[in-house]
């Protein structure tokens, strides 16, 4: 493993509260509860839990606690002035760490600033350098066969992952998104998933959306902002110098459950998407860097599918092949016009090659580079 995570985190603990969020079952209470040994009196509450939800509201834990983990507390109103309030009124040996499915940093419902008080962790689905750092010797046909998330990757029974996966997108859309906010047709977002899935891969325009949804294009906007900041989903932007050109054109949306896409070019590019967004995730938390995913396309329709960019500039492109080892004419065309380092990443490639100044290698030997 490239990053020893629960080391940076530890150390993190020592100066901030730690915000660990990531989406819903990917492994964020049994992470937290791991570093419970570490600390000599610590305690797990659940504001889910109505006898924790009772011991958070009247703050009646013990006094001698070192190590407080605080799972949902961002369902209690003015939860980030209770925090704060916590926080700062702390005895020195007290560490906090708060966790939930949603984007913590992020997740507005009023309160006071916690600036300066917290360092933002985000847990992604199972990568290939993870499960290398654990001893897990899975190859990367079976982390995308069977998705990185821990109950279904670790299932051998084939219906037991699909009965797990059938069960997550109801309760993704209709539990969580419920419990965000009060959505009165709550048919129209689950047919709005359903339309993503289908949409991998290529920009996605609000307003053909709406047309098939029959609601407003600020609607759909609204409702993918909900099912992103519930890490459900997540925008990849296009690249450009000018902020107001990136965001005025059209994103592409992807899974953080890639086994939901069923079109096996699509899935392979999802796959990558969250493994790429991881490295960036952990590369940008525990090395404060600025780096970002995005993609590339031009006005007549050339494209690359990511890059990785930092400060505006251009760190390296990748287009994502299933068997294709000749170079690209899109790579060749953008490496020649702007000199972009760019690798096109093939699925089922063994060997490496280095042609019309493209780089050609095998899909799991980048991925197995990456920072975690």
């Amino acid at each position: 493993m490239h990053l020893d995570y629960n080391e940076k985190v530890l150390k993190d603990l020592e100066s901030r509260m730690i915000f660990l969020s990531g989406p819903r079952q990917v492994g964020k209470t049994t992470f937290a509860k791991s570093l419970m040994p570490n600390f000599k009196n610590s305690i797990y509450l659940n504001y889910d839990s109505l006898e924790d939800k009772k011991i958070i509201d009247k703050q009646s834990w013990r006094s001698d606690l070192d190590f407080i983990i605080f799972d949902e507390i961002h369902k209690k109103k003015n939860w980030k002035n209770y925090l704060k309030g916590i926080f700062d009124t702390k005895p020195k040996k007290l560490k906090i760490l708060v966790t939930g499915s949603a984007r913590l940093e992020t997740f507005k419902k009023g309160g006071d600033s916690l600036t300066g008080r917290y360092f933002s962790i985000r847990k992604l689905p199972l990568s290939v350098v993870e499960l290398n750092s654990i001893g897990k010797n899975n190859s990367m046909e079976n982390l995308l066969e069977r998705g990185g998330f821990p109950e279904p990757f670790y299932s051998d029974e084939k219906t037991h992952r699909e009965r797990w996966r059938n069960q997550y997108i109801d309760t993704m859309v209709r539990q969580d998104v419920l419990d965000f906010e009060m959505i009165s047709q709550i048919k129209q977002m689950e047919f709005l998933v359903a339309l993503l899935r289908k949409r991998i891969g290529s920009p996605i325009s609000y307003r053909s959306l709406s047309e098939d949804l029959s609601i407003s294009a600020i609607t759909v906007k609204k409702y993918i902002e909900i099912l992103e900041t519930l890490y459900i989903l997540f925008r990849v932007t296009p690249y450009s110098k000018k902020i107001q050109r990136a965001i005025q054109r059209e994103p592409k949306i992807y899974f953080f459950d890639w086994n939901l896409i069923e079109d096996e070019g699509a899935r392979l590019e999802n796959f990558f998407a969250v493994l790429a967004l991881k490295h960036i995730y952990a590369t940008n938390d525990f090395l404060g860097k600025r780096m970002e995913l995005q993609y590339i396309r031009t006005k007549d329709g050339k494209e690359l599918d990511f890059c990785f960019t930092e400060k505006e500039k251009i760190l390296i492109a990748y287009e994502i092949k299933t068997s294709e080892t000749d170079p690209a004419k899109n790579c060749i065309w953008f490496n020649h016009k702007f000199n972009i380092p760019i690798k096109q990443l093939v699925r089922y490639a063994r060997l490496e090659s280095f042609e019309k100044g493209i780089s050609i290698l095998p899909l799991e030997k980048e991925i197995e580079s990456f920072y975690f």
